[in-house]
């Protein structure tokens, strides 16, 4: 790390030189009573250090030896670092050897420590030495030369309280545009229920004296000439290169968009079916999915590599100007009610609809007039809320990459310049970072020492 541009009274040194990483006290299970809480990787969640989960050992009871830690440690789950899972302790307790308990106190700010291990510094040099390819880790002797700023200790604990404040808001924020996205789905919905019961078009059949009970109601199977299917087919899992063949899998039309990267390739390109052939304007939907997503219609609008339907991919074959309609309607919850009925399975992860019962379910029929101006309004209705959803995603990306700004300001010292500016006797002389490491030193060394005289005698 550099060493340049240092405010007053810091240093760059290693992560043993404050604490003795990767040493920590054992447990068994006969160790703890039922209450204790016994914590796992995948009770943090990755990035926010937010607390997924508490268990303890009655509900949890464990066979292998677990590292023990106190309130307040920092726990630092060193297995796939790059997810960034830290907690500090809210009690006592015992996790996973994959989590090192961490207390550098009272010679340093645990909560310092704690935002340091995740800054992109931090991060950054993990990701260069952790070992193994698919489950890499932060070795003991890595972790102890790991790099840690250190800024003296009263400037510690003012950092922390920034860091605590700045961070919440920007969490405050994140929660705020994570939740834009559930409205508009919301939003889209309430726009295809008011597309197929009437209402979005009320005003305009009044105005051009066309009435909702000349709405016809018919059965899918008046205005789908026939459907077509694919075949079940062994093939390789990577999609087709531009003069291969290959077979779309139901992924490819299960998020309202047609996605050919979501296929395979033949084995051999004589089991193409070229009468299967997926072509533009071709309505297709997936016969099976999970509840949520089966039946959901996508309109072809490109097509650049050779595929066919498959098994579970069925081609609706109608007349082009009634197959907005039908989108609008299988989409609604109107629709999504009548697939729900007519499917069958008992696995709660996967439904299936058969043709005969697609076919059977009723759709209620505007005039053509009618049904261009719907698709209109819900294309435009649409357009905007995809507008709303893009800054979002845009301001989420930015709020993201806010954490790091923050957290490099910190650990350069720009959240406290100010700070510095007036307490200069908090900074210097016995209050330094050096001095810190300097008092570290010298009590490991005494610690050292009455170890081996107690030993000697």
């Amino acid at each position: 790390m550099s060493t340049g541009n240092l405010p007053e009274g810091w240093v760059d040194t290693q992560l043993g030189n404050v604490i003795e990483y990767g040493k920590t006290s054992k447990k068994d299970l006969s160790d703890v009573n039922g209450e204790t809480w016994v914590l796992e990787l995948e009770d943090i969640e990755k990035d926010s250090s937010k607390l997924l989960n508490k268990v303890v050992a009655s509900n949890r009871p464990f066979k292998s030896t677990k590292n023990s830690f106190k309130k307040g440690d920092v726990l630092y789950g060193k297995l796939r670092p790059y997810l960034n899972k830290i907690i500090i302790a809210s009690d006592d307790g015992v996790c996973t050897t994959e989590i090192i308990p961490m207390n550098a106190e009272p010679a340093c700010c645990n909560k310092y420590l704690f935002f340091w291990l995740k800054s992109s510094t931090f991060l950054g040099y993990v990701s260069d030495v952790s070992y193994g390819v698919n489950m890499p880790r932060l070795g003991t002797s890595d972790g102890l030369k790991a790099p840690l700023r250190l800024a003296p200790l009263a400037e510690q604990k003012i950092i922390a309280e920034k860091l605590d404040t700045l961070l919440a808001q920007v969490d405050s924020t994140k929660a705020r545009l994570e939740q834009i996205p559930k409205i508009l789905k919301r939003f889209r919905q309430a726009v295809l229920g008011a597309a197929v019961n009437g209402s979005l078009t009320e005003s305009w059949r009044s105005k051009n004296k066309f009435s909702h009970d000349k709405w016809e109601r018919v059965a899918l199977s008046h205005i789908v000439k026939k459907i077509e299917a694919g075949k079940s087919l062994k093939c390789i899992e990577t999609p087709p290169h531009e003069q291969q063949y290959g077979i779309v899998k139901i992924s490819a039309v299960t998020w309202g968009e047609y996605n050919e990267e979501e296929s395979k390739t033949l084995p051999d390109d004589s089991l193409f079916i070229e009468s299967r052939r997926i072509a533009v304007g071709d309505f297709l939907i997936s016969r099976a999915n999970t509840l949520e997503l089966l039946g959901n219609p996508v309109i072809v609008k490109q097509v650049t590599k050779n595929l066919m339907l498959s098994d579970k991919v069925l081609r609706l074959v109608m007349i082009d100007s009634d197959k907005p309609w039908i989108n609008i309607f299988l989409r609604s919850c109107y629709g999504r009610k009548e697939i729900e009925f007519r499917s069958t399975g008992n696995q709660l992860s996967m439904r299936n609809i058969g043709q005969k019962a697609l076919l059977e379910i009723p759709i209620p029929k505007p005039s053509i007039e009618e049904q261009v101006e719907i698709a209109r309004r819900v294309e435009q209705l649409f357009a905007y809320a995809d507008t709303i959803e893009k800054q979002v995603n845009n301001a989420l990306s930015r709020v993201n990459n806010l954490t790091q700004s923050i957290l490099a300001k910190a650990f350069r010292g720009e959240l406290t310049a100010q700070w510095r500016a007036e307490n200069p006797e908090l900074i210097s002389g016995e209050n330094s970072a050096a001095a810190l490491l300097e008092k570290i030193k010298a009590e490991r060394a005494a610690s050292t020492g009455k170890k081996a005289s107690r030993k000697k005698s």
